[in-house]
């Protein structure tokens, strides 16, 4: 991605429910969060997964079901004509929609409807053909790292390149709901960047936003953060997700981070300038110094001053003759 700010991806996925009412508040409270997108799943589940698949144990656990995974996408799963609604709801209301697609039909589905960038998840890194298939689209793409190891992404890269992908990001990623602190390993997102020459950034599963807001400050280019009107609703993943009000707070200390951070050139702002006229240290005159006299280290002192020559002039000062009459603490200029 080029933007030049941070793009914050509010990661709606399967937190409607199945409802595209609930998808449509998803966008609009992913909008007055101040998320730059709102994000959902869209797959055919024959095409993904077969019957036997049992559930993670997060997605046990935080479901209280033990139905297969089959059984718990086919009753998330929305149809093509549904994301067509809310992706013209989110052009009524003014965010980008966009979708991870998982398998090839639905992808050409969502690149026909119009997403501004391929999304893909952790689960597709080793699925080369797929892959190969989303370069071809001559789109950006996003991809997620989570449960890899630095050659699982080479490869994945490699095959992405291949279909003719040029707009590569890539996302660190600990998939796990939640991502406990210590496993989150945040430094490894540089790794990456350096190992790839390739922008990157964050998907976060962790609880809270600090995690979010240091990957940005580290230099991350997109953040990506689970999002649901309420942690309590029923589903795999919203005990892992962001509410609203904690969002817009992780999204206006982003902001704050990117407005901090500056250039790499050190230099006094213009309030320091301003500032400096009365904290920094002068060199003024410790005793009195008549016309013509050497100037010795008893006769100056450094002190706060509105006028002399600053402190670092010392030992330019050092030696010269007093070209004036100097009376205690006056500023000592040459």
């Amino acid at each position: 991605m080029t933007e030049k700010k941070c793009m914050i991806i509010a990661e709606a996925g399967v937190n409607h429910n199945g409802s595209v009412d609930i998808a449509k508040e998803l966008c609009l409270a992913a909008k007055k969060a101040g998320a730059d997108v709102v994000k959902f799943q869209t797959w055919i589940t024959e095409k993904i997964i077969t019957r036997d698949v049992r559930q993670a144990a997060y997605q046990v656990e935080n479901t209280g079901s033990n139905q297969s995974q089959y059984d718990m996408l086919k009753a998330l799963e929305l149809n093509f004509n549904q994301f067509r609604e809310i992706k013209s709801y989110c052009d009524d209301i003014g965010i980008q929609f966009a979708s991870t697609a998982d398998e090839t039909v639905s992808l050409d589905f969502l690149v026909e409807l119009g997403i501004p960038f391929i999304k893909l998840g952790s689960g597709d890194l080793n699925n080369i053909p797929f892959l190969r298939y989303c370069g071809t689209k001559n789109l950006p793409i996003i991809i997620s790292t989570g449960m890899g190891t630095l050659g699982d992404v080479e490869s994945a890269v490699r095959a992405l390149r291949e279909g003719g992908a040029q707009d590569i990001t890539l996302l660190h990623c600990t998939t796990s709901y939640p991502c406990l602190m210590d496993k989150v390993n945040l430094k490894a997102m540089q790794t990456l960047g350096v190992a790839f020459d390739l922008p990157v950034g964050y998907s976060d599963h962790t609880e809270g936003i600090e995690v979010s807001i240091a990957a940005v400050a580290l230099g991350a280019k997109v953040i990506e953060k689970h999002f649901t009107l309420d942690k309590n609703m029923k589903g795999p993943d919203h005990i892992a997700s962001t509410e609203p009000d904690e969002f817009k707070s992780m999204v206006d200390s982003i902001r704050n981070v990117e407005k901090a951070m500056g250039t790499s050139i050190k230099m006094p702002t213009n309030s320091e300038i301003e500032i400096s006229q009365v904290v920094l240290k002068r060199i003024v005159a410790q005793r009195h110094i008549p016309v013509g006299k050497i100037i010795e280290e008893n006769d100056i002192c450094v002190k706060r001053s509105s006028v002399g020559l600053p402190a670092n002039a010392w030992d330019i000062i050092m030696g010269t003759k007093a070209k004036k009459e100097f009376n205690i603490d006056e500023g000592i200029i040459i």
